[in-house]
């Protein structure tokens, strides 16, 4: 009775029950969670935006993490949790496009699990090799491993990371026999390019450019589909005679299917109000972050794009999550 009556009044009033959610939003602490350890890019960017959230919306924004499986754990956690908006998700390439690819029992949809919210920003990678290797063009490297098949190597941060999934791509595009090395983190990765370990790598841009102009590697091209304001002179891998090959990693914010539209677009111009400010975009330009201020339309758009782009990739190299 109690329910009926108040809906009653909510019909006098000319509001529906999801715009009196949208009024009354937050009513609690805000949870942003992030599916990676302190410390990493995903962290780093979630405490950025945080504090400014916190200020927009009146309550706390607590970024919570919770690592572990590639970022499918708290991508699981955010997919079960109420659709009120009290819990999000810090997602990205990994989490919301590669790893429901390539496991096998994941339990999330990443398109009908979520509501997209809002895209951060876009990274690009650099391709980087040895300075000792014998090529300093993706052409060379190219006419170089068809003359000589199986030799080269290539390293990336894993099975199923962007930058795995970068290397096979240009491998079959480029239609070269190389070796995927694979390592626990870009760290190691990059490194083992240094020390000629391997001979190649796709290294994200923040990481893999100040190596190149502090002379620790050669920068052969760019994988965005344009130039790179940090590196200019660096050609794209369109450029470098492989037409359409671009490649980006993402980071942005979704929430549980089913929340309100209304929450929905005032996450979203809290959120790209946030990275619009002076201090908080100079930092993410600084880290090789292209900013982006679209719709939660827009970035649902885009995941469907990048799971339909990488989802043949995954399948032809073969590539399982562990």
């Amino acid at each position: 009775m109690i329910r009926w009556i108040a809906l009653a009044a909510l019909a006098a009033s000319g509001l529906t029950p999801q715009v009196a959610t949208a009024q009354t939003y937050p009513s609690k602490p805000i949870r942003l969670v992030v599916g990676f350890l302190p410390g990493g890019p995903a962290d780093v960017m979630a405490r950025l935006i945080a504090p400014k959230m916190s200020l927009a919306l009146g309550q706390s924004v607590v970024v919570d993490n919770r690592g572990g499986a590639g970022g499918t754990i708290a991508a699981k956690a955010v997919s079960e949790a109420e659709p009120d908006g009290h819990t999000l998700l810090l997602g990205n390439t990994s989490t919301l496009v590669i790893s429901p690819l390539i496991y096998k029992n994941i339990s999330y949809d990443p398109l009908k699990g979520f509501s997209p919210i809002a895209r951060i920003g876009v990274t690009s990678n650099v391709m980087v090799a040895n300075p000792k290797a014998p090529f300093k063009t993706v052409q060379e490297l190219i006419a170089y491993a068809k003359a000589n098949p199986g030799k080269l190597n290539y390293s990336s941060a894993g099975i199923g990371t962007p930058p795995h999934l970068i290397g096979e791509m240009f491998k079959h595009r480029a239609g070269i026999d190389v070796v995927h090395i694979p390592y626990k983190g870009g760290g190691p990765s990059i490194q083992a390019v240094i020390a000629g370990e391997t001979q190649y790598s796709f290294e994200n841009s923040a990481i893999g450019l100040p190596h190149a102009q502090a002379g620790n590697l050669r920068a052969l091209a760019i994988t965005s589909e344009y130039r790179s304001p940090q590196a200019p002179d660096l050609p794209t891998m369109i450029e470098s005679g492989l037409p359409d090959f671009s490649s980006v990693s993402f980071t942005g914010v979704v929430g549980p299917a089913g929340m309100s539209p209304a929450i929905v677009e005032r996450l979203n111009a809290v959120i790209n109000e946030a990275t619009a400010s002076p201090e908080i975009h100079a930092t993410l330009v600084k880290q090789a972050v292209d900013v982006q201020h679209e719709t939660p339309q827009q970035f649902g758009a885009f995941l469907a794009k990048e799971l339909a782009r990488l989802a043949p990739v995954t399948k032809a190299a073969g590539i399982v999550g562990q």
